[in-house]
């Protein structure tokens, strides 16, 4: 491990906090990784534009298309962990996804057209892998692309798309050889969120916000040339995505705002006459997850150090996720059980506390065990292909 102060980043994560105080567009306050409202989407994208012309972003792209010569390796983790602890947004939308797959499979005719205007602002982008029956165990998606002459006819339907009602362009995976093994027969697509037969649904959830939609493609035509990658070899393609979406899950720099507000929260909610915070049983309570907390950010360096010195193994990004997940969901887990019964009271009541944020994100903490694949699959990937344990 090569932990430490870094003049360099520290220099950085100020210049972030600074730019953030100055122009961040406000957003709703939410727990979790939320799609925006659409009159919030214009700012976003200004927001977007900002981020890479500061150089605070896409630093790693090749230099011909804004990357920085130089830039420390930690720079664009820094970046984001800076962005979520003041509480500002990031990018809009999976462009930065997208734009891996591009950077490193892509056509130059791909990268001249996309990597600027991912960088503008101007396309929004949205990830369809996942479908009803095709979540963690991806490899077993439906989506069907057929070959006509200079195009893919694909067929099928994709869910828990975050911000495909917002996106220009998907990033979209689908089997064009039905024949082959699981994993291979797949190939991954840039796909125009305009074109005719696909229909976005945006699906209600417990929150009653719309974060997620269904996306149904029927009879959609995507150009052979918009095919990211060889044809069949978009599992290749996908896989440093899964890994990066895994990763970033775990580094879970919002925790230390949840674990500043749990200590507010035990500060204003009455047990037995006193402050909580004033019992025993509550301050062990909240010292246990301030631990776990500075616990999960040491896993989540340790990986990311391990990463960079080509260190590290199949179990380093899901044993953050994993961590980051249980610990997210039994701190907002807490936080209801301290209000008792005014934990039932929601959003818009005058005595519910911190203005209902806690019913809020403890309705949406369950999500983190789910998306980037779930706690139980990210398991069995641990001791598969980490420990080399037999398949079950």
């Amino acid at each position: 491990m090569h932990l430490g102060h870094d003049r360099e980043l520290e220099a950085l994560r100020r210049r972030v906090r600074e730019l953030a105080a100055d122009g961040a567009p406000s957003r709703q306050g939410r727990a979790g990784v939320r799609a925006p409202e659409a009159h919030e989407i214009s700012a976003l994208r200004q927001w977007t534009a900002r981020l890479f012309s500061e150089q605070l972003l896409g630093v790693n792209w090749p230099v011909e298309y804004g990357g920085l010569p130089g830039a420390h390796p930690l720079h664009e983790s820094v970046v984001a962990d800076e962005l979520a602890r003041v509480g500002a947004p990031g990018p809009v939308g999976g462009g930065l996804l997208a734009a891996a797959a591009i950077i490193a499979s892509g056509t130059v005719a791909q990268k001249d057209f996309f990597l600027p205007r991912i960088r503008s602002g101007q396309h929004i982008w949205c990830q369809l892998f996942s479908e009803p029956e095709a979540g963690s165990d991806l490899a077993s998606l439906r989506t069907r692309a057929v070959r006509d002459r200079d195009d893919f006819i694909v067929d099928g339907q994709k869910v828990w798309t975050t911000n495909g009602h917002h996106a220009d362009w998907g990033y979209l995976l689908a089997r064009t050889d039905p024949d082959a093994p699981k994993h291979a027969g797949i190939t991954a697509f840039a796909v125009d969120m305009a074109t005719p037969g696909i229909s976005v649904r945006p699906l209600r959830e417990i929150t009653g916000t719309a974060d997620f939609n269904e996306v149904f493609l029927d009879e959609v035509r995507i150009p052979a040339a918009n095919a990211i990658g060889a044809v069949n070899a978009g599992w290749a393609v996908t896989t440093a995505s899964l890994a990066h979406e895994r990763a970033s899950a775990g580094s879970g720099p919002a925790l230390f705002g949840a674990l500043d507000r749990l200590v507010r929260l035990a500060g204003e909610v009455s047990r037995d006459g006193r402050p909580a915070i004033e019992r025993d049983d509550v301050r062990q309570a909240l010292g246990g997850f301030a631990a776990d907390v500075h616990v999960n950010a040491l896993v989540s360096a340790f990986g990311e150090n391990r990463a960079l010195h080509s260190s590290g193994d199949a179990a380093d990004a899901p044993v953050s996720k994993i961590l980051f997940s249980e610990v997210n969901l039994g701190l907002h887990e807490y936080g209801m059980q301290l209000q008792g019964h005014d934990g039932v009271r929601v959003e818009g009541d005058a005595a519910v506390f911190d203005q209902g944020w806690w019913q809020d994100a403890f309705l949406y903490a369950r999500a983190f065990t789910i998306a980037g694949g779930t706690s139980e699959v990210l398991r069995n990937v641990i001791a598969e292909r980490a420990l080399d344990l037999p398949r079950g």
